[in-house]
């Protein structure tokens, strides 16, 4: 504690004073250039076992005190996401779940163990004194941050091995960062199409938000090179060659690799329609997209705009382009918003949410024929004949996979190019690992069954799993899916995994306030969705993490009783 060369952990340690501890209050202390400050935040009964509460430590900021199995942990208050404040989450297991979209960090840490984010909490150490006063010691910088990057090993030129990651995106940089923060010394390279350092992709279909690529970068170029992780931005691999393990690109140069990691992500799905290569076409992927979207539709409130698809991505893109348009109509084969998800009560309740907010539907139909003028859509003509203006086409209809350059590399892909790997994300190739969007793997919330699942937070979990295996730092993969959207402001949650065959709704759907309980076959609850019910489903997802199950019984008393069992 307390050496120039320390950052922002710190352990965890309850110890009993002696007699001449300091009277309570705050003391600011520098030790090694690195400013303390240390202060008593409550009696230890102020706090009951699993509870958690936030104190201030003077006027320095704020930390989360958890009591846990008799014992005081103290770490940052807020996700290192977003900023959800960590107290109104799931407290599970010597970890706490945010609230808001399932980042995980572990309470004697700090460290993030499940994602979406980067940064770790700031872990600060508690003590407990005679008198029964609890006391935290925290760098002050620290408090002011609420946020901590993990030290990374910049590598040994003693170290010859080398691992190469495919993919710029989230899962590639958090498997970057892990390879570093877990001691590997050898060469990283990360190979990205995207011409801009990792960033975060949560915002792009949030049209508007995305508009400074150097504030959504998870690092910036300093970073990279003081890790010593090379990135190559604006090239994309053309073949792997697991015989002689190496990997050409498209700028001509091959890299060779004693570990691959493959994180190559979807790519949106096109329709073969006539039309379609007219401009202010747009799929939304990237930062790229977004902005494309944001600079055609213009300050004026001028343009029709036409959305292709009812899942989050279209929605998303309505909710948050609608006040900049003239006109707004999602088209799709279903009856009702999200109706696949959540059925069609809660579905037509989200179509009463956007109705009021001027968006119009189309359902139970699909776009046949985009209509030009001069190189540039204009209107497109629906299956059940009806034609709308259309100044603007967005796609949202599902995704297809970047593999195709692994075609003849000998790694075990399916037929619509999904990667096979095991638990611990390796493929049939020794060495070689997938993850994200593109990998078929295990889910252990559904008995370990193969799935791809594209979403960021479990994109990062791959990352970090698959450069532990690299590291032969064996971590068998334990999924718990987690989505969520924020659509006019109703946030909606949704945590586990499988085809529901029946429902339970707890809330009322009209105000789009509720839970709504999935069942199986069995009676099983396989997930559970929320909107403007959190932390219900964070605490749904620890749970599963867990390895517990509930079933349509055990909520006909208490819908809730369950969660008292998370701790």
């Amino acid at each position: 504690m307390g050496n120039s060369d320390s950052r922002s952990y710190s352990p965890n340690q309850q110890c009993t004073s002696s007699k001449n501890d300091p009277q309570r209050g705050t003391i600011s202390r520098t030790e090694s250039k690195v400013e303390y400050v240390e202060a008593v935040v409550c009696k230890v009964n102020d706090i009951n076992e699993n509870e958690m509460k936030v104190f201030e430590i003077g006027e320095h900021g704020k930390v989360l005190l958890v009591k846990q199995k008799g014992e005081f942990s103290a770490v940052g208050p807020k996700c290192t996401h977003y900023g959800a404040p960590l107290n109104t989450g799931a407290l599970g297991d010597g970890r706490v779940r945010c609230p808001w979209h399932g980042a995980c960090f572990n309470l004697k840490t700090g460290d993030i163990e499940d994602f979406p984010g980067f940064d770790s909490l700031p872990c600060h150490q508690v003590t407990v004194t005679d008198k029964g006063e609890v006391k935290v010691r925290a760098k002050i910088a620290d408090l002011k941050s609420n946020k901590r990057v993990k030290d990374t090993h910049a590598g040994s030129p003693c170290d010859d091995t080398s691992v190469v990651i495919i993919g710029g995106g989230p899962s590639g940089a958090t498997c970057a960062e892990t390879l570093r923060s877990e001691g590997y010394a050898g060469r990283i390279t990360l190979v990205s199409k995207e011409n801009y350092l990792p960033y975060d992709r949560v915002k792009v279909s949030k049209i508007g938000t995305a508009t400074d690529i150097e504030k959504l970068q998870a690092r910036n170029e300093q970073y990279y090179k003081d890790a010593n992780i090379e990135i190559l931005k604006g090239i994309e691999a053309t073949k792997v060659n697991t015989d002689e393990r190496i990997v050409e690109l498209s700028d001509g140069t091959k890299r060779k690799y004693s570990s691959l990691y493959l994180a190559t992500g979807a790519k949106p799905r096109v329709p073969d329609i006539p039309g379609i290569e007219l401009n202010n076409i747009f799929t939304v992927r990237d930062y790229d997209d977004s902005m494309n979207i944001l600079n055609s539709l213009g300050s004026n409130k001028d343009k029709d705009v036409v959305i292709l698809g009812l899942s989050f991505i279209g929605l998303e893109v309505a909710s948050s382009c609608v006040s900049k348009v003239k006109s707004m109509t999602v088209v799709g084969k279903d009856t009702a918003p999200l109706g696949q998800i959540f059925g069609s009560e809660i579905g037509k309740s989200l179509q009463t949410l956007f109705e009021s907010n001027n968006v119009k539907f189309n359902f139970e139909t699909t776009i046949v024929k985009c209509n030009g003028e001069n190189g540039s859509i204009k209107s497109v003509e629906l299956a059940n004949g009806v034609v709308l203006p259309a100044d603007i086409l967005v796609l949202g209809i599902g995704t297809t996979f970047y593999t195709n350059f692994l075609e003849n590399s000998g790694i075990s892909l399916l037929p619509n190019g999904a990667v096979n790997v095991n638990n611990m994300l390796e493929t049939n190739i020794k060495n070689v690992y997938a993850g994200g969007d593109i990998a078929h793997a295990p889910v252990f919330v559904k008995n370990n069954e193969q799935m791809a699942i594209g979403h960021i937070g479990l994109a990062q979990y791959h990352g970090q799993v698959a450069a532990k295996n690299i590291l032969k730092k064996e971590t068998p993969l334990k999924t718990v899916p987690y989505f969520w959207t924020m659509l006019f402001g109703k946030s909606i949650r949704y945590a586990g995994c499988g085809k529901p065959v029946s429902s339970l709704v707890d809330g009322n759907v009209d105000e789009l306030k509720f839970v709504i309980f999935f069942f199986d076959e069995s009676d099983k609850v396989i997930s559970i969705a929320s909107c403007m019910r959190d932390p219900v489903v964070s605490q749904f997802a620890e749970l599963l993490y867990q390895g517990k199950s509930i079933y349509k019984k055990d909520l006909e008393n208490d819908r809730f009783a369950w969660i008292q069992s998370i701790h």
